[in-house]
């Protein structure tokens, strides 16, 4: 497990054994996005950076392998890999997005009619490896097809107006054919990719699912999670206490070019007691006794392990300033996950 950090670090942990692994440097400003990206490489990690660079590191060593830098440089403030032969990643700039072939380090090429304002995401389809997805500031997402030349004239399929600043988005569904989408004024909405149009919007959505629980209001959205098991889509929102709220996403399709009045159901986890400080992350395990990880501003990161006969969650928190695993103050009393 990948952790980036405020000093524009990485961090390695160990999920199951709550071990830190090792330490990444190189990044010289905040990190924007990181991931794993292929699980046939699990030991290659990618991040981006506002410093202008898409960095590969091998985990096994700890050393930089590879290093990409935007021509201006440009911030760059996310990024994926995909092509239909798994060589190219994209990453979103200030109103581009620009393409290498990680293997030869070389750019193929740039984007600069899609967007108007900063990309703040941009994801290739899971199962549709040529297919790119991107979000902005501007309100819109692009579908961008990477498989014949990478051109502003050949590249851009179809827009889909969000209408407001996106923040994160996301594919899911059994093959994924939707994407949740979260914004920077913290609402939530359901598109369908394949038909390219809008399924559902769940309007002020912080205040929707603080209505779905008794507790302090919802201050945030972190995040969307699915459930192939239960193929359901779940939202993850936050207080600025730190208390983490689950909370099932719910629309009935309509028909023809319509969408529909979205609902958040009843949240069905709250985790609290890890945290004091606003969450950034979430990462859930769908197949695992272990439940989640969280990580916060409060510099901890947080395991939650899946009860057993009781209700509660059991939590730990590692402690990033001084690398210490500390139990949480107080277990979680609410609901079993899922």
């Amino acid at each position: 497990m990948a952790v980036s950090l405020s000093t524009n670090g990485i961090k390695l942990y160990s999920p199951v054994k709550d071990k830190l692994l090792g330490e990444l440097s190189g990044h010289t400003s905040t990190i924007t996005d990181i991931a794993f990206p292929s699980p046939l490489a699990p030991h290659k990690l990618c991040s981006s950076s506002t410093d202008g660079t898409l960095r590969i590191w091998d985990t096994r060593t700890h050393r930089q392998v590879c290093c990409l830098k935007s021509p201006s440089p440009r911030e760059l403030w996310s990024f994926s890999l995909g092509g239909m032969s798994g060589n190219l990643i994209a990453a979103g700039s200030q109103a581009q997005i620009m393409f290498w072939d990680w293997r030869t380090k070389k750019q193929l090429g740039c984007l600069e009619e899609c967007h108007t304002e900063d990309v703040t995401q941009v994801r290739f389809h899971p199962n549709k490896m040529d297919k790119l997805l991107s979000a902005s500031v501007d309100g819109l997402m692009c579908a961008i097809d990477t498989s014949g030349g990478i051109n502003d004239d050949e590249g851009l399929d179809s827009v889909l107006s969000v209408g407001t600043s996106v923040a994160r988005i996301g594919f899911y569904g059994e093959s994924n054919e939707k994407v949740w989408c979260l914004t920077h004024t913290e609402s939530l909405s359901v598109w369908n990719f394949e038909e390219k149009r809008l399924e559902a919007d769940f309007g002020d959505t912080r205040s929707r699912a603080s209505a779905a629980w008794s507790l302090t209001p919802v201050n945030y959205l972190i995040d969307c999670h699915y459930s192939p098991t239960l193929d359901g889509l779940c939202l993850v929102a936050g207080t600025l206490g730190g208390t983490i709220g689950m909370f099932p996403v719910n629309y009935t399709k309509c028909g023809g070019d319509t969408h529909c009045s979205g609902q958040i159901g009843p949240v069905c986890s709250v985790l609290e007691g890890g945290h004091t400080a606003v969450v950034r992350s979430v990462k859930t395990f769908d197949q695992s006794e272990l439940f989640c990880w969280s990580g916060g501003e409060d510099g901890r990161l947080c395991s939650w392990s899946k009860p057993s006969s009781s209700s509660e969650f059991e939590s730990s928190a590692w402690v990033s300033s001084n690398l210490v695993l500390k139990r949480a103050k107080q277990s979680n009393k609410r609901h079993v996950p899922y």
